[in-house]
């Protein structure tokens, strides 16, 4: 994301953004700035996500050179965008919308188990939660889907592992700007679905903030 003032766009807009940039997220998530969609609200913002094993920070929190070439699979991946409607839109109950897509491949036994959706989008209100994020008071009319796909090889693919691919999107609407609360909530997510182990109590998170490729402006608005 840049990293002055937006220009041209609604005080609390940039306010969102601001926060936004504030943030420090666990050092196994690499964030870096897409386009935004353009015309579902007249400003938003998205970032992608990728939860990346074994990847150590760099110097002072910010990524190493070799880092834009790490070749390992990510182990989830996602998609936080922000709209806002300065006018607001009556399906969102508010100015600001939050919507978020999570992707990871589970275990293959996992596609078995009939309460796999249930688990999944509970884990939603508990990253909220995590983050101190209160429904009712800090976020409303959240919702979304849980999806799973069980993938099976056949001819020259046949004794290719089995696999489960596990979808998650969900929204809702912040009550206030302070938005790096929510970009934490669903770093959380990201990595609980890429079975990254939570940190222990009183471990502070490590730094990772946008790769280079966020300098390019993709924020749009009238």
């Amino acid at each position: 994301m840049t990293s002055g003032p937006p220009t041209g766009v609604p005080v609390d807009f940039a306010a969102a953004l601001a926060d936004l940039r504030r943030q420090a997220l666990r050092a196994e998530v690499r964030l870096t700035e897409i386009p935004a969609p353009r015309r579902v609200a007249p400003y938003s913002v998205a970032l992608s996500g990728d939860v990346l094993p074994g990847t150590p920070p760099g110097p002072a929190g910010r990524d190493r050179p070799d880092d834009h070439d790490h070749a390992e699979e990510p182990l989830a991946t996602g998609r936080f965008v922000v709209l806002h409607d300065p006018d607001g839109q009556e399906a969102w109950h508010g100015t600001f919308r939050v919507v978020t897509l999570v992707r990871a491949t589970l275990e293959p036994e996992m596609a078995a188990d009939p309460m796999l959706a249930d688990v999944a989008w509970s884990w939603v209100g508990e990253c909220l939660e995590s983050a101190g994020l209160v429904r009712g008071t800090d976020t409303v009319a959240d919702g979304g889907t849980v999806t799973r796909v069980l993938s099976q090889s056949y001819g020259a693919l046949d004794g290719t592992p089995d696999a489960v691919d596990l979808e998650i999107r969900a929204s809702w609407t912040p009550l206030d700007t302070q938005l790096g609360t929510h970009l934490r909530a669903w770093a959380t997510l990201l990595t609980m679905a890429a079975g990254v182990p939570p940190l222990p109590e009183g471990v502070a998170a490590l730094t990772r903030r946008f790769t280079d490729r966020s300098r390019q402006r993709h924020t749009v608005g009238p």
